[in-house]
């Protein structure tokens, strides 16, 4: 698939986050994907398949936020099968707050599909309004 329709793949699927349309989202992942958000907070990780990224990703980002989560697209670059967007995120919080972030995020491509998200944010900003990383262990 050329770059130009990659990069169309991840517009379509932060279009559908910005319209709360989950399955919209979804549909742009391969079944297999991973999404992995780096640092120590309560979401960092590496979420595997379509059921992982819904229930442990989706869900509680849900739970926290009052809007949908916007992202001005700021940059897209692409090269083989990658592309690197980043963006500028804003959203409501259920208690009142704002989470507003900004992001450089790495995609993966295969079979015109995203197989890999590979997300660098605010992390100081991710554990102010969705926690702190617990060790379980």
């Amino acid at each position: 698939m050329s770059i130009e329709k990659n990069k169309q793949v991840v517009r379509q699927a932060y279009n559908a986050v910005a319209e709360g349309d989950v399955e919209g989202f979804m549909s742009c992942l391969t079944e297999d994907a991973t999404y992995t958000f780096f640092g120590k907070h309560k979401l960092a990780r590496t979420f595997a398949g379509k059921a992982d990224i819904m229930q442990n990703l989706l869900l509680p980002l849900n739970e926290v936020l009052a809007t949908t989560l916007k992202l001005e697209i700021t940059n897209m670059i692409g090269e083989g099968d990658q592309v690197v967007m980043e963006a500028l995120g804003r959203s409501e919080t259920r208690d009142g707050g704002t989470y507003n972030n900004t992001y450089c995020i790495v995609f993966s491509f295969r079979g015109g599909k995203i197989t890999a998200v590979r997300e660098y944010l605010d992390t100081e900003m991710v554990t102010e309004v969705f926690g702190a990383w617990q060790d379980a262990g």
